[in-house]
């Protein structure tokens, strides 16, 4: 059952808005299973694009934090460059790569926030939302380099063991990315209780690209904070560099009570290099995903499919395309074949598409829904190219 709705119908509905409360309430026991809608929910629905913000707001305290938190990183990600040139500490070195990580998170983030807030154009129709996954691809391939550097030359160390350690610069150095990573977590910790502050969808979390991912979530009734996906998911990454740092700093102590053990440093190196690789490529594998427009990730194309053909009326489900604009907006296209009756009268095809553009965006979460109504017929279902693609 699909009852919750949040469209808002606007004034030239409302006796399409008054027939769909009708069918609702007439609804009886034969209905089981079909979709049913609450009449103080339908009062939100519009026209055609209800629960799709076009112009995508900006969430002002999110970027605040996003901004104070770039700061911090690349004032910190400055130092320990210097610091690690000053103690020849690869580590160092390699925590500094692992906070390029995060600096170029923060910068696609707030490139996202920016671009989703741009209107689409002729040239630009679904807006500019993939910015992000491009940089995100570009940001990835750049620590790559960067980190395959810095793994190359510990190999280097270990294999020549030409090269010493100022273990009290390193530990100094360490000591304070720990701190720094303390604070940016703070900055970054969103305060409130989740549960109680959140709306609730049945949308999939997939790991999110350092970028948008995406729109703050709704204030609840309560008047609770907004929590937003950026700022989660940038926190989560800056506990990981806490750790990361912490682990620096243990080989620091190491270096600096016996200098002879020098060799923590290139190891400490290996370490977090492959963790640097191991946290990017999701990141990567993700974005190659949108780019090649694969289904959006934990959305099921059966339970879509049924969905669409439990509504009344509808009598078949073909050419459903699902596909990834960003790693949080989703698009579909779907070809509605209607029973006769419903095909020749106008308010009941019009009732049949409003409930089909409800069900997709409400309970399925996506966002641009391109729906085509056409009169059912048998050939349909021995129609090759109305099956259902292989999985």
């Amino acid at each position: 059952m699909f009852a919750q709705l949040a469209e808002r119908v606007s004034g030239g509905d409302r006796g399409d808005k008054a027939n769909l409360i009708a069918a609702g309430r007439q609804e009886g026991a034969s209905g089981a299973g079909r979709t049913t809608y609450d009449a103080l929910q339908l009062d939100h629905a519009n026209h055609c694009h209800g629960g799709v913000d076009q112009t995508a707001s900006v969430d002002t305290h999110a970027r605040k934090k996003l901004l104070i938190a770039s700061g911090i990183c690349l004032v910190f990600m400055t130092g320990e460059i210097i610091g690690g040139s000053m103690a020849r500490s690869l580590a160092i070195m390699t925590d500094a790569a692992h906070l390029l990580t995060d600096f170029a998170s923060f910068m696609i983030s707030l490139l996202a926030v920016y671009l989703a807030a741009r209107p689409a154009t002729k040239a630009m129709s679904f807006g500019w939302h993939r910015a992000e996954v491009v940089g995100a691809l570009l940001s990835v391939l750049l620590i790559w380099v960067v980190t395959g550097v810095l793994f190359y030359l510990a190999i280097e160390r270990c294999i020549h063991r030409h090269f010493e350690v100022n273990g009290k610069i390193m530990l100094i150095t360490s000591s304070m990315g720990v701190v720094f990573n303390v604070i940016m977590a703070a900055t970054l910790h969103q305060h409130g209780h989740s549960h109680s502050h959140t709306v609730t969808t049945n949308r999939p979390m997939s790991p999110p690209l350092p970028a948008s991912q995406q729109q703050s979530q709704p204030a609840g009734s309560n008047g609770g904070p907004r929590h937003n996906l950026n700022v989660r998911a940038a926190f989560i990454h800056v506990v990981g560099d806490l750790i990361q740092s912490i682990g620096v700093m243990i080989a620091a102590i190491i270096i600096f009570v016996n200098p002879s053990y020098k060799l923590a440093d290139p190891i400490c190196t290996f370490i977090f290099s492959i963790l640097v690789l191991f946290t990017t490529v999701t990141v990567l594998k993700d974005a190659m995903y949108v780019l090649m427009e694969g289904a959006p990730q934990g959305l099921d194309f059966n339970k879509v499919a049924a969905a669409l053909s439990s509504i009344e009326g509808v009598k078949d489900v073909h050419n459903l395309r699902m596909w990834s604009l960003t790693t949080s907006r989703t698009a579909l296209s779907v070809h509605l074949a209607i029973d006769k009756s419903s095909s020749h009268q106008s308010q009941q095809s019009q009732k049949i598409l409003k409930e089909a553009r409800i069900l997709v965006r409400e309970q399925f979460n996506i966002t641009e829904v391109t729906i085509q109504l056409e009169e059912y017929d048998e050939e349909m279902a021995r129609c090759h190219l109305c099956r259902h693609p292989e999985d």
